[in-house]
């Protein structure tokens, strides 16, 4: 039996909760074997980001074509791009591979940090957009990317925990398909990472071969087992609980309030 095989690329995550760190936590959790491809470098704590170094776009190509070259990459994820010139590399590798695409539009950390500058924003737009199966936006970001002319028809999960309100919506758009995703408000500071997480999350249950629908249902339930098994780490915006959730889930002990129109 060969093990499903996912791909991320992203930045990383010195602190572990968010980036390349927790996307391949999440795969593991999943039982897929996770690949990666490097895109920045961050100082990074609970607390904030203290530096970032964004690695040569010709780099991260390389990277890039060195995994789908040798493995049988069955979806991949984008996360924290950083600028224009790396967007660009990416689409240019992932264009015409037929590949399952999640594209997290990562323009902010936790903490408030920028981590993907506004020229950027418009090279996203054109170039790696229309390559996406499914983007998860939260409500600023999905508000950053209308103000720049994405249009209404991109295949959407807009992520509601922004959001006021004790009970957080999540609502799937895309190819057909209107999903609603309910939870109830786990009020914790320990939330780092969860953009990154469900995004992995949906891109691992996509690579074992689940319909979108599904694979999205699967991965809000994860998340939320991931935010109530978090370790308590950091004195900030602490990590998730990524292999405790993945024994969650499979056990059946975490299911999400689901209501699918289409």
């Amino acid at each position: 039996m060969t093990v499903p095989v996912a791909l991320t690329i992203a930045g990383s995550d010195s602190g572990g909760g968010a980036g390349i760190q927790a996307d391949l936590k999440t795969f593991e959790a999943h039982g897929v074997f996770g690949t990666s491809v490097l895109t920045l470098i961050t100082a990074q704590n609970t607390r904030g980001v203290q530096a970032a170094h964004p690695l040569p776009p010709e780099l991260v190509a390389a990277q890039l074509r060195s995994v789908l070259d040798d493995f049988p990459v069955a979806a991949v994820k984008t996360g924290a791009l950083g600028n224009a010139g790396l967007v660009r590399a990416v689409a240019d590798v992932l264009r015409g591979r037929e590949l399952p695409l999640v594209v997290d539009p990562v323009m902010l950390a936790k903490s408030g940090d920028a981590l993907l500058d506004a020229c950027a924003l418009h090279a996203l737009r054109d170039e790696l957009l229309p390559l996406a199966t499914l983007v998860t936006p939260n409500v600023p970001e999905w508000a950053a990317l209308r103000a720049a002319g994405v249009p209404d028809t991109t295949p959407l999960l807009l992520k509601g925990g922004h959001a006021p309100g004790e009970t957080v919506t999540d609502e799937l758009r895309a190819h057909g398909h209107h999903l609603t995703l309910r939870a109830a408000r786990q009020h914790t500071r320990h939330t780092h990472g969860t953009g990154c997480t469900l995004s992995a999350a949906i891109t691992a249950n996509l690579a074992r071969g689940l319909p979108l629908p599904d694979a999205v249902r699967a991965a809000h339930a994860y998340l939320q087992a991931a935010i109530r098994a978090a370790p308590g780490l950091g004195g900030g915006h602490g990590p998730l609980g990524h292999h405790v959730a993945g024994r969650e889930v499979r056990a059946g002990a975490a299911a999400p309030s689901a209501a699918d129109s289409g």
